[in-house]
């Protein structure tokens, strides 16, 4: 059993766990962005108009990345219970 293995586990975990975060995190940031420079341009300061729209966009990333994301979760299962034999033995 080589501490390598493990190390590569746990780097290709926190890497999945990174791209699936910002799957859902990005499409909210550019929103929030392209409504803070509308902001700013019409000094409108109404803090529902920040809020409402990052809400809805996240949602709809999650619902339209949900199934991509359960799919990397499952392959990376897979792998893991592949490697299993080989870390017990």
């Amino acid at each position: 059993m080589e501490p390598e293995i493990f190390v590569d586990i746990v780097q290709s975990a926190l890497w999945l766990v990174a791209i699936l975060v910002l799957a859902g995190i990005l499409p909210s940031l550019v929103v929030g962005l392209i409504v803070s420079i509308f902001q700013a341009a019409t000094s409108i300061n109404e803090q529902t108009l920040s809020f409402l729209p990052r809400l809805i966009v996240t949602i709809l990333a999650l619902i339209f990345g949900a199934h991509w994301g359960l799919e990397k979760l499952m392959s990376f299962f897979n792998e893991l219970m592949l490697l299993v034999p080989q870390l017990v033995s």
